[in-house]
């Protein structure tokens, strides 16, 4: 049978409106059945990108937003649920003759009702029933010995409240999957009160579960004995209609070939069928519980409508890919009016269209197919889903073009050679850039593409959609490349080699944006002008060719490491040194040279009263002109071996080459952060800072690397330091970080001011030093999914997040902390952050259920009633970014009402989510 045949005979007539009235008169309420919360109150979830359709309310007591809508909406518009007086009565119970009723007419057998004559008298069943039960003991979908041994006595089983496990059972026989539970009845439910669920259901349940009818209720319970609200049972045999094909006679799928405000029409089995589309539609799409907008819905995809005498009281988005495949070629001409000829990866292909195809210029204006030219490319989308694959839409996307004009420029893509301008109306056209194109600015030749500015004004002339001329008669900004040659800050003049190799001199702005890769708030000493080695550069030129910003881009600069000192002189600063090879070299110092050594605030004259002969130093240079400086004074690296006879350490330094360095004394200093420690304590393989003597002479301070995480207690500004709880052992620790490079969870720069009380940092140290700290991204939410290589979270914002697990991922419940996330469960609320070895820790939130007493907006604190009078935690202070909510529903604090049950969850002390039940 086609996949797109309407499905489904029209339901029976034969139980009177009166009798199905009956079903709806209950009392009662109970836990939620399916995946949502019981309880809940019609809350606001909208598409956020769209507005729904809420002047109409199929029942007055089911409002926009509440979360058994859809399943209520789509049963009520098949026939399968009911209302009396325009009201569902959702809260309601459901008893086990009403919900037979309901799971005949799902089933659409209302058509082989009887007469109910032979309908068990020891059941006790209301009159309106009899048919339906006479039927449902035929159909088995419940056996009559089965029932009775389960009634007490003097118990109506009609009357008695459906269970959630004997509703479960109902289902999954009406779905005709009685013997795929009976043969799951041995195995683990998974719900945590597996054993209080009747042994001959847990089959039943366990099917359920697994074709995702059902997933519970809080604490990864099910509840067997609850009884069922009719909210409830309609989600449930809601969510079970998408394993049952019933025939509903009026229910249709096809695909959507006419949408507008007020019709529908869908191709269904060859043919077309039109609904009307009036207030009362409501709209869904099938993997979403979230009412969408008429406006969701999109010409050429999958749907399905109810109808209700002609209108479309249900529609719901199947799928939402268009049934349309999209070919690009080049027109070669229209052929009796009704046939496009065009040419396709060479080889030429025919479409035949009609009244109802469109036809777009390449600015989206509707034209005829007349008005084509040859020559032009052209875009044809076909349907699919029919053998005719008829055009639906032919639009030019560029044709040959030859003009000249003025205008601006839109775009400019370097990589394809292209530029799109705008002229005066706002019409945006793109033409190619060859070789022959002539680009301009003040009569000059532009270089390249990527000089042009978005926004420029512009004269041009094309040919053939190439343009051959283009000329910026007012830019904007732009950038050009080149070789620093010379810089006079005085004068704000810049000179440059562009990228033709010809000299250019321009304007400096007066503070131009200057940066330099590695040197933070780079000055113009930190660049370097030079005839042979400047520096590669990409400069910002204003519309008034003023230079606003200077990047440099590459140096041509040499690096010669361990050099030794042979001579210095202060008067001509020049600089004598032996390379490795021993071969000397002679270098010019000036006040431009960068020096380093063992001082925080490093100077040329204090550098020079360090420059002594034999020396060992690193030096960057261009020529002869040293750039840079560096004292050697400390090496980094892995710490290899210590002799402690010969007082020699060995390190492997990044470069891979080995170093031995001596040492005076029983011991140089050791330093290791959080610990008194000695030269024991330094093991093969840390990672390690040794700082030489003043003479280089000799180890002074051997600092072992490390790092450890920290939750922030408090920060002093004034003098950079910082207290924290260590994560590891809890203690509360200090740390100056007046040297330490700051960055934020994205790795972005930050101060000492930005970070906050509460925060997650790692601190990485050299010995007692803090040398870089960074804010920890922390993830809140729910555990969606667990399997053997991923940990799957639904974020507070809605974002769902994939951690891949390995085996050293941790999981902390309360004091206890366990390798492996065996123990957590689709029910844990939990932080999720990488420690500072980046290993996965995982943190379950506590959680306290209470009911909601009051809030106070002063103080921003919540109160709960108390569990007992002993009860000393009751008052809870609510932070800014305290997560509240009411199933993926964002709520505000001052809807919570008295009495409303609410779940907290904390992160420590800290109140991070209230959950509305």
């Amino acid at each position: 049978m086609s996949s797109f045949k309407r499905s489904y005979r029209r339901n029976s007539k034969k139980a009177v409106s009166a009798m199905l009235a009956a079903t709806i008169c209950l009392s009662g309420g109970g836990a939620a059945f399916a995946d949502e919360p019981a309880g809940s109150s019609a809350d606001a979830r909208t598409n956020n990108s769209n507005t729904v359709n809420t002047a109409f309310t199929l029942f007055s007591d089911v409002q926009n937003g509440f979360w058994a809508e859809k399943y209520i909406y789509k049963l009520a518009a098949q026939g399968i649920i009911v209302g009396d007086a325009g009201k569902f009565r959702p809260s309601d119970s459901v008893t086990q003759q009403e919900a037979i009723t309901m799971a005949i007419r799902f089933m659409n057998l209302s058509g082989e009702l009887g007469s109910g004559d032979t309908a068990p008298a020891d059941l006790q069943i209301s009159g309106y029933a009899k048919p339906y039960i006479e039927l449902a003991i035929k159909k088995n979908l419940i056996d009559k010995d089965e029932e009775l041994a389960a009634i007490k006595a003097n118990e109506s089983w009609g009357q008695k409240k459906a269970s959630r496990e004997w509703v479960a059972k109902v289902l999954i026989r009406a779905l005709d999957k009685d013997e795929e539970a009976k043969a799951l009845g041995a195995e683990a439910t998974g719900f945590a009160d597996h054993d209080k669920i009747s042994a001959n259901v847990r089959g039943y349940v366990k099917l359920a579960a697994q074709l995702d009818i059902t997933k519970g209720i809080e604490g990864n319970k099910f509840d067997p004995q609850g009884n069922v609200t009719r909210a409830q049972i309609a989600t449930f045999f809601g969510k079970g209609g998408e394993h049952l094909n019933a025939n509903y006679s009026n229910v249709y799928e096809g695909i959507v070939t006419e949408l507008t405000d007020s019709k529908l029409t869908l191709y269904v089995d060859n043919q077309l069928k039109s609904f009307i589309l009036d207030n009362r539609s409501v709209y869904y799409n099938k993997d979403s519980q979230l009412k969408i907008s008429k406006g969701d819905l999109k010409p050429y995809t999958k749907v399905m409508a109810i109808d209700k005498v002609g209108s479309a009281a249900y529609v719901e988005v199947i799928d939402a890919k268009q049934q349309l495949e999209t070919t690009e070629g080049t027109l070669l001409r229209i052929l009796n009016g009704n046939r496009i000829l065009m040419l396709v990866n060479n080889d030429s292909v025919e479409y035949t269209f009609d009244d109802t195809t469109t036809f777009l210029d390449q600015n989206g204006n509707k034209v005829a197919a007349s008005t084509l030219t040859p020559e032009s490319t052209i875009i044809v989308q076909r349907e699919t889903y029919s053998s005719a694959k008829k055009p639906v839409l032919v639009q030019v996307k560029s044709a040959l073009v030859s003009k000249s004009g003025t205008g601006t420029i839109d775009a400019v893509d370097v990589t394809g050679k292209k530029i799109s301008i705008r002229d005066a109306s706002g019409t945006v056209e793109t033409f190619a850039v060859d070789d022959k194109t002539i680009l301009l600015y003040q009569s000059q030749k532009l270089n390249n593409l990527s000089e042009l500015r978005e926004n420029s004004s512009i004269k041009y002339t094309v040919n053939n959609s190439v343009l051959d001329s283009l000329e910026v008669t007012q830019s904007v900004e732009r950038t050009v490349s080149g070789t620093l040659l010379g810089l006079d800050q005085n004068g704000r003049l810049i000179t440059f080699s562009n990228a033709s190799g010809y000299p250019e001199v321009k304007l400096l702005v007066e503070k131009p944006e200057i940066i330099v890769g590695g040197i933070n708030d780079a000055t113009f000493d930190d660049l370097i002008a030079d005839l042979n080695g400047g520096d590669k550069v990409e400069l910002t030129l204003d519309a008034e060719e003023r230079v606003t910003k200077i990047v440099v881009q590459g140096r041509q600069s040499e690096q010669m490491n361990a050099a030794t000192v042979v001579n210095y002189d202060s008067k001509s600063k020049t600089l004598t040194v032996l390379d490795g090879n021993a071969k000397p070299h002679v270098f010019v110092l000036d006040d431009k040279t960068k020096v380093e050594y063992n001082s925080t605030q490093p100077t040329l004259e204090g550098m020079e009263s360090v420059l002594n002969k034999d020396r060992k130093i690193n030096v960057t240079y261009i020529g002869s002109r040293a750039l840079s400086v560096q004292m050697i004074y400390k090496y980094e690296g892995t710490f290899v071996s210590v002799n402690t006879s010969e007082k020699k350490i060995t390190l492997l330094t990044s470069d891979n080459k080995t170093v031995t360095l001596p040492y005076q004394g029983t011991a140089p200093t050791i330093e290791l952060y959080g610990k008194s420690a000695t030269l024991s304590d330094v093991k093969v393989g840390d990672a390690v800072v040794v700082m030489l003597s003043v003479n280089q002479d000799a180890v002074q301070t051997l600092a072992v690397k490390s790092s450890a995480q920290f939750v922030v207690s408090s920060v002093d500004t004034s003098y950079n330091r910082i207290r924290a709880v260590n994560s590891n052992n809890g203690l509360t620790e200090s740390f100056y970080v007046d040297q330490a490079v700051l960055t934020d969870e994205n790795g972005n720069p930050i101060k000492v001011s930005h970070i906050q009380n509460g925060q997650t940092i790692n601190v990485a140290f050299n010995g007692h030093k803090a040398v870089s700290l960074q804010v920890v991204r922390l993830t809140l939410g729910s555990v969606q999914n667990i399997d053997a290589s991923n940990l799957t979270v639904k974020t507070f914002t809605g974002a769902i997040e994939s951690f891949p697990l390995t085996s050293s991922v941790k999981v902390v419940r309360g004091t206890s902390v366990t390798t492996g996330t065996g123990g957590l469960t689709t029910a844990d609320h939990v932080e999720v952050r990488k420690d500072s070895d980046g290993n996965l820790v995982v943190k379950v939130l506590t959680s306290l259920e209470r009911k909601f007493s009051r809030y106070d907006a002063n103080s921003r604190e919540l109160v709960v009633k108390r569990a007992s009078i002993a009860d000393d935690k009751y008052r809870f202070f609510v932070n800014a970014d305290t997560y509240i909510h009411q199933g993926d529903t964002t709520i505000s604090v001052q809807s919570l009402k008295d009495d409303d049950k609410i779940v907290l969850y904390f992160n420590g002390e800290r109140l991070v989510e209230i959950e509305k039940q």
